[in-house]
């Protein structure tokens, strides 16, 4: 078997090889950086496994050349950068591992919600200019006791929850027509509708996939439906808030603030981004799910399914 790794040299650890190279019949082909599609057609006709991250694209035209492709796996959680029909139509096995970056994603959105409520990123700046005066320009807010909305309660909207409500005291609302009300209350959260979440939550943390139903979720319309005191956290997908519309609010103050770790143009992000000039957003480059203790839980869970999966391949063969 003929493994390629694009882009996921946060997973090319020992550990990760060694699960791999158990078999004798592996080989392992890295590629540094996010590929292309014509790149991957050049590379796919030989290749039996490919690995890969959010920034390289698994097209229907990738898949048609993969003439020897077995399985498919994707080194995080969502499959939008994966053609998920073609790959079934080809019997394509398609790995994602789910929850081996919840922690690492819900601790994210919490470190953003303290460093909005707290102002820290200003106030650091402020602090370095020897500005003591600016600790009684404001009063910030404590996240214990106030309500928190999550969109989507998949792995990482369950773990916020959990952390939201056992660690801050948080009333938890949660939107998602894909759960039941007893799963949330599972989780310490109540199964609302989004108009509820919007109105009533003092932070909204959008943790849903983008899916068509998705897409653009989070608009005009609904970001002058929140409190103006609250904020907007955004760990999935770029492209679920519309970013024009949420620097009209961040600029009028229709909301307190927002946290942004991906982008509606990623990976190359736009320093021009006119949201990238205002002081009440806190920003990082896609790196919620960057942990050490996350990226060893991916690379071991794909490993062990491509292993798996080979082996059940090998004993229907035999069969």
């Amino acid at each position: 078997m003929k493994i390629l790794f694009t882009n996921v040299k946060a997973l090319a650890s020992s550990i990760v090889f060694q699960i791999l190279r158990k078999e004798d019949d592996v080989k392992i082909v890295e590629h540094v950086g996010p590929m292309s599609e014509d790149e991957l057609i050049k590379m796919i006709a030989e290749i039996d496994a490919v690995v890969v991250d959010g920034r390289t694209y698994i097209t229907e035209k990738v898949i048609e050349s993969g003439r020897k492709l077995r399985i498919i796996a994707r080194a995080g959680v969502g499959l939008d950068n994966i053609d998920f029909k073609a790959a079934e139509k080809r019997g394509i096995y398609v790995i994602c591992p789910r929850g081996a970056n919840a922690n690492a994603v819900a601790e994210h959105v919490i470190m953003m919600m303290m460093a909005l409520s707290k102002r820290i990123l200003r106030a650091d700046q402020e602090t370095r200019k020897g500005n003591y005066g600016f600790r009684d320009q404001f009063l910030n807010m404590e996240l214990t006791g106030k309500t928190l909305g999550i969109i989507g309660l998949g792995a990482i909207g369950s773990r916020l929850a959990l952390i939201a409500s056992n660690g801050f005291n948080m009333q938890v609302l949660v939107f998602d027509p894909y759960v039941t009300a007893q799963y949330a209350e599972r989780h310490n959260a109540k199964l609302v509708n989004l108009k509820e979440i919007l109105s009533e939550a003092d932070f909204i943390s959008v943790n849903c996939a983008l899916t068509e139903e998705t897409r653009g979720l989070i608009g005009e319309e609904e970001l002058k439906a929140m409190k103006k005191t609250a904020y907007l956290i955004n760990a999935a997908r770029g492209n679920i808030v519309n970013e024009k519309s949420l620097y009209k609010a961040l600029s009028n103050g229709w909301i307190a603030g927002a946290g942004l770790d991906v982008f509606e143009q990623e990976p190359r992000l736009d320093p021009e981004n006119p949201l990238f000039k205002l002081n009440n957003v806190v920003l990082s480059p896609h790196t919620a799910t960057m942990t050490q203790e996350a990226m060893k839980n991916i690379g071991e869970a794909v490993a062990h399914s491509i292993n798996a999966h080979k082996i059940y391949e090998d004993q229907q063969s035999h069969n």
